[in-house]
């Protein structure tokens, strides 16, 4: 990542960071005239993923963040057991197309809770930094989408952003930490 866009997203963490430092963590507010998260195009699926909750691994270059939430059904409860799939690029905007680096997938706890530890993905041409995600709730349909990120150089040129798919990013205690729940509708 140039300096520039780390200053960029370093800035919009800490403003976001001060701003909610003092929130209560009670309800969420996503549930609030957000009913359901928006599917976008899925990418290329790796059916194969390790189980994990963090794909940092040994010399792995870029900017390390906590990507962080609740998966919750429309009507603001969490969703415990739901299986969350997440692949990216590395920083230089590369998919590993034969292995599974930058690759998981984890399941919710029974507070609907999941956490991811990872780097902020590269752009690619055409497209802006975003985390490919599946989300799928026992015995429901999957959710496919992607999370973007504020401030990121190319967001207002991706034919795919979506500023509701925006991550929360914040500094917490030198690291940074990005927040999105999903919100599912369940049958």
């Amino acid at each position: 990542m140039d300096a520039r866009a780390r200053f960029v997203l370093l800035a919009a963490a800490l403003v976001l960071g001060a701003a909610t430092a003092s929130g209560s963590h009670s309800a969420p507010a996503v549930c609030e005239g957000f009913p359901q998260t928006p599917g976008q195009i899925g990418g290329i699926h790796y059916r194969r993923s390790p189980l994990r909750h963090n794909v940092v691994f040994a010399g792995l270059a870029g900017t390390r963040f906590t990507l962080e939430g609740l998966v919750l059904s429309t009507s603001c409860k969490p969703v415990e057991g739901a299986r969350i799939d997440f692949w990216q690029t590395d920083s230089n905007g590369h998919y590993d197309d034969t292995g599974t680096r930058l690759r998981s997938h984890q399941f919710t706890d029974p507070h609907g809770r999941y956490h991811l530890e990872t780097i902020l993905p590269g752009a690619y041409p055409g497209r802006t930094r975003h985390l490919h995600v599946k989300v799928r709730a026992p015995d429901q349909p999957t959710l496919t989408t992607e999370l973007y990120f504020p401030g990121a150089l190319h967001n207002d040129r991706d034919p795919y952003f979506d500023k509701r798919l925006l991550v929360h990013l914040a500094g917490v205690h030198r690291k940074l930490v990005a927040h999105f729940d999903f919100v599912l509708r369940i049958r």
